[in-house]
């Protein structure tokens, strides 16, 4: 089995057949625009080879944008979803006693671990997901992700 190159991504998770389903990007900056976002990411994408992911989420504290079917990866697409973070977020940043705009970017990407660990590994079937989080379903994410693997970003 190769080892695969490093992904570059912040996270990125395996579907359950080994292929990479979504790579995702964690900034710690809040009230962050779509258009900066979308900028962003083409620059990103721009600077850096990176294998493609069917999705990628770019994760902030307050805000998740996620790109589905990111086919066409230089270009200026905007987000299929614009995700209010908080419902999904706060319980996490109760639990660690932070605010959103206190979190660190290391705690952040914990976090964001912990809840997309929930879903590959959840049992709970789709029809009794909150309704803050019913993106998921509608995207495909969820159904890509269950019984998935996370890869973490080896710290340098």
């Amino acid at each position: 089995m190769a080892m695969r190159p490093d992904s570059g991504w912040d996270l990125s998770v395996d579907n359950r057949n080994g292929q990479l389903a979504l790579a995702v990007e964690i900034k710690r900056k809040t009230n962050v625009s779509p258009e900066w976002t979308i900028k962003l990411r083409r620059n990103i994408f721009a600077h850096r080879t990176f294998p493609k992911a069917p999705y990628f989420l770019m994760v902030f504290p307050d805000k998740f944008y996620l790109w589905s079917n990111a086919e066409a990866y230089q270009d200026q697409s905007e987000p299929t979803y614009i995700i209010d973070a908080s419902p999904i977020l706060q319980p996490y940043f109760e639990r660690a006693g932070v605010a959103a705009d206190q979190i660190s970017g290391a705690s952040l990407e914990l976090i964001i671990t912990s809840w997309l660990g929930e879903i590959i590994h959840s049992d709970q079937l789709p029809e009794n997901i909150d309704a803050s989080q019913q993106w998921l379903i509608e995207s495909g994410l969820y159904a890509a992700l269950i019984g998935g693997k996370l890869e973490h970003e080896a710290a340098a």
